[in-house]
């Protein structure tokens, strides 16, 4: 079984992580000018409505507006709207928070102030099909990517053609509006134009690089799709766009800073922390091997990190699904993997995702250790099997060691720590 200590040692370093990206601390030191007009705030994300709530307490001013955000993740507010709709397959509930976006920017002027709130979530919570394709094409695409196996980024670049609102066009519909995005960043490398698919901000990518993605990680689309792309009568708005000219970007959470804010509790608790990186990508269970290859020489040789120590490591990985699969969730699949690296050997892992959820399942993620496959053995489960599976939720619901904190409130990506005592 996984030590009470250890559990209990790991879940509080998930605290210190999550709670360096709390909405009200993040937003209170990135408050914009108030303007002469009026006060609009929208957004969208598994964490919109604590953000949209911590705003209201922080803004000195009469503000509206509504955000977006995943079922069962809303929070009370006074004066903005919270809309709930489906992540990570969109809804006909997301069309019409998209429609409820468009609604609050419209008639606005110069004097006007738009503040948006974007974390991760968004892409899948505002479907907005464009003419010539439907709700269930964008829920179609939507699967395909997600088990794609692809980077985050390359989802992204694709999404972004195939829609009214992502790629920066509900800033451009803000206009002569002024627009201030507050980011928590959900992606490795933290740019802010790949969070939520960016809604208020532009990036480079174009249909081009959108279709040049699709060949590179030979992303099987929907046939309604690829001829939407090969025949879009234009790109998503770009950067240099003067529609963007007024406007500013800010991102006020990261993984980064949430994984100093563990290493800190780490340190004041006398274990030496390291963090390998907070933007690792790759397929989950070849991201699971390489922190087992790194643990097992620590635990055994004492390199490259001495021991007691707490490998750390944010980033978002991926799981390509080629066949059926069962119950999983990236954080899930990369321990379960990592399992079978370090079996026999003294340590404990946790891996979830800060926004409470992993994958579509109600936990996080889950703890394992290096009895974790021959315990599996023991209820008469195959992990090898569990694995190629794709049925990581299974193999640590079975052994009681799925972490479920429930909704936290914000969403940097993932949290992975592996404690070697």
């Amino acid at each position: 079984m996984i030590d009470p200590d250890d559990r209990a040692f790991l879940t509080t370093l998930f605290d210190a992580a999550v709670a360096a990206a709390d909405p009200k601390k993040a937003l209170a030191d990135h408050l914009p000018e108030r303007p002469k007009g009026r006060t609009i705030v929208i957004g969208a994300g598994k964490g919109a409505a604590q953000m949209a709530a911590a705003f209201e307490d922080l803004w000195d001013g009469p503000v509206e507006g509504v955000v977006v955000t995943r079922y069962g993740y809303a929070a009370p507010t006074r004066t903005i709207g919270v809309l709930e709709a489906s992540h990570p397959v969109p809804d006909d509930a997301g069309e019409v928070a998209t429609r409820a976006l468009f609604d609050a920017v419209s008639g606005l002027t110069e004097d006007d102030l738009v503040v948006a709130l974007i974390c991760g979530g968004g892409s899948a919570l505002l479907p907005a099909p464009p003419t010539g394709l439907t709700l269930a094409d964008e829920q179609s695409l939507n699967k395909v990517l997600l088990g794609s196996g692809a980077p985050i980024s390359a989802m992204n670049a694709i999404r972004k053609q195939v829609s009214l609102i992502k790629g920066g066009r509900l800033a451009v519909a803000a206009r002569p509006a002024r627009v201030v995005s507050l980011v928590v960043s959900d992606v490795p490398g933290d740019d802010p134009a790949q969070v939520a698919s960016g809604p208020t901000v532009p990036d480079a990518t174009t249909r081009k690089t959108a279709l040049d993605m699709i060949g590179s990680y030979r992303i099987d689309l929907p046939e309604t799709i690829t001829r939407f792309l090969e025949a879009a009568p234009e790109d998503a708005p770009l950067p240099g766009d003067r529609a963007f000219a007024r406007n500013a970007v800010k991102v006020i959470a990261s993984a980064s800073l949430s994984l100093e804010a563990a290493a800190e509790v780490a340190r004041a608790a006398g274990i030496t922390p390291v963090i390998l990186s907070d933007a690792i990508e790759g397929e989950s269970r070849d991201v699971g091997q390489v922190h087992a290859a790194i643990a097992r020489e620590t635990r055994l040789k004492n390199r490259p990190f001495l021991t007691p120590t707490v490998i750390l490591s944010g980033g978002e990985t991926t799981v390509s699904i080629r066949g059926p699969a069962g119950r999983g969730g990236r954080n899930a699949e990369f321990l379960l993997s990592f399992a079978g690296g370090v079996e026999g050997l003294a340590l404990t892992a946790l891996a979830a995702d800060t926004d409470g959820i992993d994958g579509s399942e109600d936990n996080a993620g889950a703890f394992a250790n290096g009895d974790t496959w021959a315990r599996l053995r023991a209820t008469g489960h195959d992990p090898r099997a569990l694995l190629s599976g794709h049925d990581a939720w299974t193999a640590f619901n079975t052994l009681g060691d799925l972490f479920a904190p429930g909704p936290t409130g914000t969403n940097v990506n993932d949290f992975r720590a592996i404690l070697i005592r």
